[in-house]
């Protein structure tokens, strides 16, 4: 693009110097025209340059947000395990204890 600028500008300035004064200015102004062009497309670059990394904030946000809850998941899902297998420990050792006595409780009749 920017060297197309250069080569245009620079046939623009050739023909200059070997026009009349109205194509000179229909010249210059058809310069201008692709100046503002150049600048607009410039514009328009730098802007959705800008909404792109806006949109990669928010969907880095959005991720981390949803890492979190999994993380609060899991760590609920762990607790519940380890509570679950406490409980369960705890019922079996209940039961040894009673089948224990109960065994003893044989062996002395």
């Amino acid at each position: 693009m920017r060297k197309i600028l250069i080569a245009s500008m620079a046939a623009a300035a050739f023909s200059l110097t070997a026009c009349s004064e109205k194509a000179q200015e229909e010249t210059s102004e058809a310069g201008a025209a692709v100046a503002d062009d150049a600048a607009a497309a410039g514009d328009a670059v730098a802007e959705g340059a800008a909404d792109a990394a806006d949109a990669t904030a928010a969907a880095a946000d959005d991720a981390a947000a949803a890492t979190a809850a999994a993380a609060d998941k899991a760590g609920n899902a762990v607790e519940g395990t380890v509570n679950a297998a406490g409980d369960a420990a705890a019922a079996a050792g209940d039961k040894i204890a009673a089948e224990t006595a109960k065994a003893e409780a044989n062996d002395k009749k």
